[in-house]
């Protein structure tokens, strides 16, 4: 478990809000009162965010910070001074924020801003600049809030990256660049690539309101200029990430299966229909499979109450750790998933379903009374496809139901 360390001499502040993290957040806290004692603690252990007081007993002019920062500790200042040539000192050390103590609101933004930093570990960065001097401050700005950070230097290689990266989540690019330059590239993501999947934000120190408009007008999410505070930088990032994750918070709400987290049946018709004309015309192979749990309505006799929702979600993480982050992996309805794999032939495929299908055999999980659910698969698999989407799922599904009838446990091919 991350801990977290807080050095702060108000002893009822203090705890306070170590009450309020551990209530809120899964973390291990520990309370230093003096530099003395967080130079202890941080012998002893690694933290995963310091908040460190910038008046202590043994360090009344912000001494910790510099402590903190040389052990290569992520920080987050706590300070009741409101002077504005203060903080703007203290937020040029490489601090991730100034927080000024004056209430709870200050220690829900706390909480908040931990909550938003776990996410940010979750998201990948991809910054593109000629200037290897701003990329490298990029990078440490972005990476000491925990983003995963790539770095390119102009447009064409930023191409390159995105589709050896398919999982990056934002594009940082400056205007100016040689070979492709930020313009250019923005238009080339857009043309595959919509705001609601991957976010971009231009920077630049061009003050040319035209350049700024023509970056939005092209699909750019924002336009920083430089200069840019800490601060500044630090907001347009988060709104452009929250944007990206409230968007998919909602359409995962309408294409997922609540129970197991995978795309359902409505989501793989609306999305698997082009991809199945395409891969028809290009001539790409695929394989569509329906799987089913074999006796399923005896596990939750067996078991009782729950027990399937438990068998349903272990098969479910096992589809999805045994299939590439192109393949679709769907929750029909009952005890029935379809999968289908991309660009793939009959052998490796094969190799592919024989292996699911062991895997699934041995998986199992544990209920409170420590019985175990174990639970053998069946699949009807087509490598050769019908005309339509629908009448493959449909000779897919009646290849299942044969495997099934002869005893389950088995894997029939067309």
């Amino acid at each position: 478990m991350d801990r977290i360390l807080i050095v702060e001499d108000n002893k009822t502040l203090a705890k306070l809000i170590s009450k309020k993290i551990k209530s809120e957040l899964d973390y291990e806290v520990d309370v230093a009162y003096s530099l003395l004692e967080a130079k202890l603690f941080l012998k002893k252990y690694t933290y995963f965010i310091t908040l460190l007081d910038l008046n202590l007993p043994d360090a009344p002019n912000g001494e910790v910070v510099d402590y903190v920062l040389e052990k290569k500790n992520r920080v987050i200042v706590l300070s009741g001074n409101i002077d504005k040539e203060f903080r703007k000192k203290i937020l040029k050390k490489n601090i991730i924020d100034y927080v000024n103590k004056s209430g709870v609101n200050d220690i829900n933004y706390i909480i908040q801003t931990l909550k938003r930093l776990e996410k940010n570990q979750q998201h990948k960065v991809l910054v593109v600049d000629d200037s290897l001097v701003f990329r490298n401050q990029l990078k440490g700005m972005l990476e000491n809030l925990f983003y995963q950070v790539v770095t390119v230097a102009h447009g064409e290689e930023a191409l390159g990256m995105l589709s050896v990266h398919p999982d990056i989540s934002l594009v940082l690019t400056d205007y100016n660049m040689p070979v492709m330059d930020g313009l250019e590239l923005t238009r080339e993501i857009r043309k595959t690539t919509n705001k609601n999947n991957l976010s971009i934000i231009a920077i630049s120190s061009n003050s040319d309101d035209e350049i700024n408009a023509m970056f939005l007008k092209h699909g750019a999410n924002d336009y920083i200029t430089k200069p840019f505070s800490k601060e500044e930088f630090s907001c347009r990032i988060q709104n452009a990430i929250e944007s990206l994750e409230n968007y998919n918070l909602i359409t995962n709400h309408a294409s997922r299966d609540s129970l197991t987290g995978l795309y359902n049946r409505r989501y793989f018709f609306e999305n698997m229909q082009n991809y199945f004309t395409q891969a028809l015309e290009d001539e790409e192979n695929f394989a569509l499979a329906m799987v089913s749990i074999d006796n399923f309505i005896n596990i939750d006799k067996t078991h009782g109450k729950g027990s399937c929702d438990k068998a349903l979600v272990t098969l479910a993480e096992v589809l999805n750790s045994s299939t590439d982050y192109k393949d679709i992996v769907a929750k029909f309805d009952g005890e029935n998933f379809c999968l289908i794999c991309k660009d793939i032939n009959s052998h490796n495929a094969t190799e592919i379903f024989n292996r699911i299908k062991s895997q699934a055999e041995r998986s199992y999980t544990v209920l409170e009374n420590n019985q175990e659910i174990r639970f053998t698969i069946s699949m009807g698999i087509c490598l050769s496809h019908e005309d339509t989407l629908d009448e493959t799922v449909s000779q897919a599904d009646m290849l299942l139901y044969n495997a099934k009838q002869a005893g389950g446990n088995q894997i029939l091919f067309n």
